[in-house]
């Protein structure tokens, strides 16, 4: 019996916002190629970055002591943790949570020169702290909740221990269909995309699904950040990658 492969440790962002139907999700729906996850409905997100743990990336916001407390991990990593679910979340919906100070938020990512950036970004010729530092900004931590801790299962090949942040989109920002790795993006209501998984006309990890669902019990951004702030953090380890 071969040893289960050692996880690699990742960041996953639930992008929020309000709808006419209360709060609402955003979900990638992964390419049918993907070596991973290949055509399931998921969260921004993906693996830390040697680069997400640089101590000069301009920080706002709660520090990595306080969030490796609510992750149960270190504080370097939790700093990675973090710098990597802003990064990933940029790269992959256009939507960056960073400001030129603690208190404001850049309003508008859409232009031309983001876009280069957000590329450079993914294709690692510039990184999270230069890109910030350039740009006169800091990452805002605050507008992040720790809300769930999952590991693939050990019969998987490839496996990820993952954290997963809440987020509410910033005002004056839109996310943009700009992910490679995505077929197709969409914003739900946590219980239809829980129903469209049910009914057999979306696929769904069981994270991205039981996410959904606690989500479901939520009726604004706001208050799912409010929950976050006092969300106890443990651990979840599947048997099996697929829902029941």
């Amino acid at each position: 019996m071969r040893s289960p492969a050692q996880p690699r440790d990742a960041a996953t962002v639930v992008l929020l916002r309000d709808g006419a139907d209360g709060v609402e999700v955003y979900l990638l729906e992964r390419r049918s190629t993907m070596a991973f996850a290949a055509g399931m409905f998921v969260f921004p997100g993906g693996s830390v970055d040697d680069r997400d743990a640089d101590v000069a990336i301009g920080w706002a916001g709660p520090g990595a002591e306080e969030w490796a407390s609510r992750f149960g991990c270190d504080a370097k990593l939790a700093r990675a943790l973090v710098c990597a679910a802003v990064r990933e979340t940029f790269e992959e919906s256009g939507v960056l949570l960073a400001g030129p100070d603690a208190d404001t938020v850049v309003a508008d990512t859409t232009g031309s020169g983001w876009e280069s950036d957000r590329v450079a970004l993914l294709d690692q010729s510039l990184s999270l702290a230069r890109l910030l530092h350039r740009r006169r900004l800091v990452l805002r931590a605050d507008l992040l909740g720790a809300w769930a801790h999952w590991i693939t299962p050990e019969s998987e090949p490839r496996r990820y221990d993952t954290r997963f942040f809440v987020a509410a989109l910033p005002p004056g920002q839109r996310t943009c269909d700009v992910s490679g790795e995505a077929q197709s993006v969409i914003w739900l209501p946590p219980a239809t995309a829980t129903s469209r998984v049910d009914a057999g006309h979306m696929a769904m990890m069981p994270p991205t699904y039981e996410t959904c669902r606690e989500l479901a019990q939520l009726e604004s951004a706001e208050e799912v950040v409010a929950v976050a702030a006092t969300r106890q953090i443990r651990a979840v380890l599947p048997l099996s990658a697929e829902l029941p």
